[in-house]
């Protein structure tokens, strides 16, 4: 069952779309706020967000900056903000898709399909990677040779994985793996990353998939 996180701040929207979406057998989560989003995001891992760019505690804009930090999942904009400006300060961020208010639930739910079926595309381009000597499947978290990673080690290579050739900030790799309040533990990442080089890399001293780039972050190079 596909699972949907609805953020918005509304109480009828999140009732209205709560309701239709279970009817069509798609499993709802909802929260009012970004804080929550984020922290749902994280622990619930959706398979579509919809959200709200006017929210109580932080812009929806800064909502997709965090979540596209760390993930792909497709996120459809839901918002009464008409200005083009607004738009593509979403669609800029990351976001997938933009639904302006007031809207038909059947427009909505074509818009889900959409991205849906876009991100499964996606998903299956992403299933497996090959980093030096080994195949990584991403969807089953298995290595080839049997070789082993733990959940910090898998989280890691998720996010960066799922970032091709992205540079991903030693910030945002903190605040996802662990946590807000380790945001300058930076030698949490040496000690992960020098793992995951050692097992992965054909020569650990000098990667060439899993690359620093000094004093900013890291990034997946396929």
């Amino acid at each position: 069952m596909t699972r949907i996180l609805v953020v918005d701040d509304e109480p009828q929207i999140l009732r209205a779309l709560r309701i239709n979406l279970a009817a069509c057998r798609y499993e709802v989560e909802a929260v009012a706020d970004g804080s929550s989003a984020l922290r749902a995001a994280a622990d619930w891992r959706p398979d579509v967000v919809l959200l709200d760019l006017g929210l109580p505690d932080m812009d929806g804009v800064d909502v997709i900056h965090g979540l596209r930090g760390w993930s792909s999942m497709p996120i459809l904009v839901l918002s009464g903000r008409t200005a083009t400006t607004d738009k593509i300060a979403a669609l800029d961020a990351g976001a997938d898709d933009y639904v302006t208010k007031p809207f038909g639930i059947d427009e909505l739910l074509a818009r889900v399909r959409a991205v849906t079926r876009r991100a499964v595309i996606q998903a299956h381009e992403l299933a497996s990677v090959k980093i030096g000597d080994h195949v990584v499947d991403m969807t089953s978290k298995t290595i080839s040779g049997g070789l082993r990673l733990t959940p910090t080690e898998w989280h890691l290579l998720e996010i960066l994985v799922r970032n091709p050739g992205k540079l991903i900030s030693q910030r945002h790799l903190l605040a996802e793996v662990w946590g807000r309040s380790h945001v300058k533990e930076t030698n949490y990442l040496r000690q992960y990353m020098a793992q995951l080089r050692k097992k992965l890399e054909p020569d650990p001293s000098h990667p060439v998939h899993l690359v620093t780039e000094p004093g900013m972050g890291y990034r997946f190079t396929p």
